[in-house]
């Protein structure tokens, strides 16, 4: 919004042809302040939001209408209950139009139902609602006699002191909570500071660590059952594979036998585990090692100065072979 549009929103709007000579941008242009909600005001009525009170049923379609609902209502002033004004709603209800009209009562200190409606009667005991039962309008009459005031003056310091051991209890427990504010602020600022100093030790240590989120301190129960977790050290580990490889191998086997178990051996590898994995591969090459001997003893490969057998602490053993010429 521009500048020139955001002052006319805001009736800030100076036009050109004003002069302060003409008084307020209102009387200018020849209009109330409070814009359509005065268009009656010449007639001492101001249109106001009203909230009703209390629950009614609606003269013209006998909806009820509930107690908070808002209406524009036309206020005006009726009357005078000593110096205190008496004022008068008008208003239509939104589900037939109906015209209702409330007053107020500063003598009662209520709102009564002129025209258009009839008030929801709700009666209810004020001890089961657990409120104070407030005198009716006779008894507030009576209370200008001296005798009965008198009379009701003691039955007031009676209830008075049959609610003392409740009020007496009510009033330690706030000097409990709210006694020494100073002394209770102390300590849980202490508090706080303790909490905040853990925080940060425990930031730290997750720090030096290389984590990115902070660790919660150790409890009793999960360092009992860490210590009774035991690993298998790596000469463990290696004593056990290079055990399982010897007993896998056979120095024995064709080499038929070796390429079919090769290939039945390929197709189950993606069912081993990655420690069987690993036995399984030192187990084929040994067989390959078998069969690369076997062919060369066959004549089927000649044996070149460069081409040597390499032997390790599972080789075989040298044999002498002799070969009868074809």
């Amino acid at each position: 919004m521009s500048t020139l549009a955001a002052a006319r929103a805001d009736n800030f709007y100076y036009p050109p042809e004003w002069t302060p000579q003409q008084g307020s941008l209102n009387k200018f242009h020849g209009q109330h302040a409070l814009r359509e909600r005065a268009k009656k005001i010449d007639q001492g009525i101001l249109v106001i939001r009203f909230e009703m009170p209390f629950n009614i049923w609606c003269g013209g379609c006998n909806a009820m209408i509930a107690k908070g609902v808002r209406f524009n209502a036309e206020k005006k002033e009726i009357g005078k209950y000593f110096s205190t004004k008496i004022w008068s709603f008008r208003m239509k209800a939104a589900c037939c139009r109906q015209e209702i009209e409330i007053h107020t009562d500063p003598k009662n200190c209520e709102y009564i139902i002129i025209s258009g409606a009839t008030q929801k009667i709700e009666a209810f005991d004020a001890i089961d609602a657990e409120t104070i039962a407030l005198p009716s309008a006779e008894d507030r009459e009576k209370l200008i006699d001296p005798f009965y005031h008198l009379e009701h003056e003691e039955e007031d310091i009676l209830k008075g002191k049959q609610a003392e051991p409740l009020l007496i209890r009510l009033q330690r427990d706030s000097d409990l909570k709210h006694g020494d504010s100073y002394a209770r602020n102390k300590a849980l600022r202490a508090q706080l500071r303790a909490q905040k100093k853990r925080v940060a030790a425990e930031e730290s240590a997750s720090r030096k660590l290389g984590l990115g989120i902070r660790l919660l301190p150790a409890l009793e129960d999960d360092v009992k059952e860490a210590e009774k977790v035991k690993f298998a050290s790596k000469f463990e580990l290696n004593q056990r594979n290079a055990r399982a490889a010897i007993n896998a191998s056979s120095i024995f086997s064709k080499a038929a036998d070796s390429s079919k178990r090769s290939l039945s051996s390929s197709n189950s590898i993606s069912k081993f585990s990655d420690s069987d994995h690993k036995l399984h591969l030192l187990a084929k090459k040994r067989k390959l090692h078998v069969a690369e001997v076997q062919n060369l003893v066959t004549g089927k490969f000649k044996l070149s100065s460069k081409s040597t057998i390499h032997r390790s602490k599972h080789a075989l053993p040298r044999m002498s072979l002799k070969i009868k010429p074809a």
